[in-house]
Order: C-alpha cells, then sequence, then structure tokens
C-alpha cells in the first residue's frame, strides 16, 4: 500500500542525506520526496511517498523518529490528508494540434505557461492520477519532456504537524 509520510527536520546540512540514508540502508523505496523551508526558517517539512505494508511503514516511521534532526514524524494516510503534485510537460503543438492540445489542458484545468511556434509547456496541479489521466488523454509521441515535483501532503482539518 502506498503511504504519505510527512517529516518535520531541522533545517541543517546532512539532514535530507540522513534521512535518505536510513531508507536506502534498509532496501525501502521512496517513490517521491518533496523538501522545503517552513514559515519557521530553521525547520524543513519533507513529504516521502512510499510503499509497504502498515509493519514496513511502523519501521520507518520508529526509524526517522530515531533521526537526531527529526523533530516529528506524521503518516499522513492514516487520516484525512490533501495531496498535490505539480507537472510541467512539454508538448508539440504544430498545426491543428495547437487548438486539440489548448482543449486538453482546459479540460484538465492546466495552463499554457509556454507557447513557441512548435511547442507548449503546461503546467498542471493535481493528485497523481490526475496527472496520469492528462498523459493518457493526449497522444504519447506529442510529448517532448516532462517534469513532476512529487507529492505534498497536508492533514485535513485540524490535523497538523507542526511543533
Amino acid at each position: 500500500m502506498r503511504h504519505v509520510i510527512s517529516v518535520l527536520l531541522e533545517n541543517e546540512p546532512g539532514a535530507l542525506s540522513r534521512v535518505v540514508g536510513l531508507f536506502s540502508a534498509r532496501g525501502y523505496n521512496i517513490e517521491t520526496l518533496t523538501v522545503a523551508p517552513t514559515e519557521d526558517a530553521t525547520l524543513s517539512r519533507m513529504t516521502i511517498a512510499t510503499r509497504g505494508s502498515d509493519d514496513v511503514i511502523e519501521q520507518i516511521t520508529k526509524h526517522l523518529n530515531r533521526l537526531v534532526e527529526v523533530v516529528k514524524v506524521v503518516d499522513l494516510t492514516e487520516g484525512a490528508h490533501l495531496e498535490r503534485e505539480l507537472m510541467l510537460i512539454k508538448v508539440r503543438a504544430m498545426g491543428k494540434e495547437r487548438e486539440e492540445m489548448k482543449r486538453m489542458v482546459d479540460i484538465f484545468r492546466g495552463h499554457i505557461v509556454d507557447v513557441t511556434d512548435k511547442a507548449y509547456t503546461i503546467e498542471l496541479t493535481g493528485d497523481q492520477q490526475k496527472l496520469d489521466a492528462f498523459i493518457d488523454a493526449i497522444d504519447r509521441t506529442a510529448i517532448l519532456e516532462t517534469v513532476r515535483t512529487g507529492i505534498c501532503g497536508v492533514g485535513r482539518g485540524e490535523r497538523i504537524l507542526k511543533l
């Protein structure tokens, strides 16, 4: 089962590598990883998407909590949460393809952020399924380049990850 783990950790050199090293040393795979400072410049928030049984995720959580830099760990998939991912996708858009591609972008509530005479660069946000659905909906031969950020997640309502 896929889990989204949110980690609050000290914003200092080497903290990210220690978390990633913990995963690789134990043979756990990280599907996506996003990290950025929080409103408190001394802390960063890391969102990790990984797969594993409940027992494996419990072990990961215990190991993360043992790291000195880690302040708090929450498995977001244990409760109600929101997930979003950003994708920038550059597609070929020439002639009649331009209107069709623009229509698909509108259907998926995306934005064309760059236009050249031969290509569009499109910005899409949503859950992984939405972004995958866009890729499936367009002609794969039209895709020139794809960049995805990985999942960002937050608990719904009163559920927060803060000191």
